[in-house]
This record gives structure tokens, sequence and C-alpha cells, in this order.
């Protein structure tokens, strides 16, 4: 079905989010801060969730209001389905709907494949299972008001390829293999619940992240980073923004399944 030039939308009316809410997990983290600016900014109401409902509040607080936007923080435990039910819960009994879902929460695991337990590694991969609750919950909600909804889990470019290991030779730090086999499976439920859902008017797309460490961790692993890069720098978290908005709008209401990559080159090598 075509539409004449005067029919169609408007690049800034595709990208709008007035009127939309939009919940982010994992919303006080160093990735997590700048998605909710970025939903904010684009007109949306953001609901933050921590564990910590006083620490979500707080950065509600902090966001730009734009129109009549209305910003929230929420309790929610990935780990605890009866928190997530709770959190959508009073999201909802406050909100009125959810349009928008960005899966960004996650517990880290730090020990790598030399020393991680059956119970760490099992509890790494637990991420997923409350990511998939979470989006459930949404999609059961978009159903039941007939709106549809877009789903954005945050994948890892270590869900797509595998670690240089000289990169974390000789630094405090590791890519635990537990957070590869996490982020993998995160990438492959977004195309598995895309196809199902996309009849219910749900789409599900993946965002990934190539290299942003956060300020605190090693120089000297930045530095290791760094060079393996076609930029030969990390990325900035406002760098992600701009591709999460797209994904909430309607600038990408042809778009599910997808697995939208922002590297800097990482896996162009």
């Amino acid at each position: 079905m075509s539409t004449t030039p005067a029919q169609e939308p408007t690049v800034q009316t595709l990208f709008d989010l007035s009127g939309k809410v939009a919940l982010i997990t994992g919303a006080s983290g160093y990735l997590g801060q700048s998605f909710c600016r970025a939903m904010a900014e684009a007109g949306a109401s953001v609901v933050v969730t921590s564990r910590d409902k006083a620490r979500a509040q707080n950065q509600a607080a902090s966001l730009p209001v734009i129109g009549r936007a209305s910003h929230l923080g929420v309790s929610l435990d990935y780990f605890e389905p009866a928190s997530i039910e709770q959190g959508v819960g009073e999201t909802l009994r406050a909100a009125g709907r959810i349009d928008i879902l960005v899966n960004n929460g996650y517990e880290r695991v730090t020990a790598d494949w030399r020393d991680i337990t059956a119970e760490q590694f099992t509890r790494q991969l637990a991420n997923a299972t409350g990511c998939f609750l979470l989006a459930r919950h949404i999609r059961s909600h978009a159903v039941e008001r007939g709106g549809g909804a877009s789903i954005i889990m945050i994948g890892s470019m270590y869900g797509v390829v595998g670690s240089y290991p000289d990169a974390y030779t000789d630094v405090p730090m590791s890519s635990p293999v537990a957070y590869h086999a996490l982020k993998g499976g995160i990438l492959s439920m977004t195309r598995h619940l895309a196809v199902y859902w996309a009849k219910d008017g749900v789409r599900v797309n993946c965002l990934t992240p190539g290299p942003f460490p956060a300020p605190t961790v090693s120089p000297a692993m930045v530095q290791k980073l760094s060079a393996k890069s076609p930029m030969r720098r990390m990325g900035r978290p406002w760098e992600l923004k701009g591709a999460l908005v797209f994904l909430a709008s309607e600038a990408s209401s042809y778009v599910t399944g997808a697995n939208v990559v922002i590297d800097g080159g990482w896996m162009a090598w």
C-alpha cells in the first residue's frame, strides 16, 4: 500500500516519542543513564527501574521533561519473578501503559573460564530468564490494550564474536565466558520472540554495543582494546542514543528481529 508524499510522516514525527512510556532496566548504570536520557529527550515518559527504589527515583528526577512527559522510579529485580510482576504492575498503575521496553539490566560475574563455578555460571544465565519474563509481561500488556510495543534487548559484541585473548593478558579484568554465553543467548532470544510476536504488533530487536568500557575499567585494558578497534578508541555512551531512539520509535516500524551493531567497526575486521 503506497502513500503520497503528503501522507508520509515526517522524520521529526517518526522519531518523536511524545505520549509513549518507556520502561528501562539497569537504568542507573553507565549505559543505562544515557538510555534514559535518550528516551526522555525524544519526549517519552521514562520508568527508571533498579533494585534500589530510591536510586531509581533519584535517576528519574534528574531526567529532562519534554512536553507532558512524567518520569517514575520503580523497584524491579530481574532475579525475582514476583518483583518483575510487581514492577510492571506499579508502572501500569502510575503510567497507564508501557510502549517501550529497554531490557538493559543484568548482574555481572567477573570470573573467567579458569575459575568460574557452576553456581556463578548458572546465575549469570539467569539474567536471560529475567529478561524474557519481563519482555513477556510487556507483550501481554500490549496485546491486552491492542497498542503494540517495541522491545529492545541489549546485547554485546561478545554475543557475536569472541575476544582477543591478548587484550586481557596482564590486566585486572577478564572476558567472562558466562557473559559471552548470556549475550549470545539474548541475541537468539531476540530473533525467536520477534517472529512469534510480530503478529501481535510487538517488535523485538537487539541493540549491540561494541567496546563501551566504564571509566572505572583498567586504563591498560582500554588501551589494549583501543588498539584492536578500527577507530582506535572506545565508544561513548551517547553514541548509542540515536540507534536506541530509532528502535523505540516509528522510524523502525518495519524492523523486527534485527541486531543493530554500534561498535566502531570492531566486527568489520
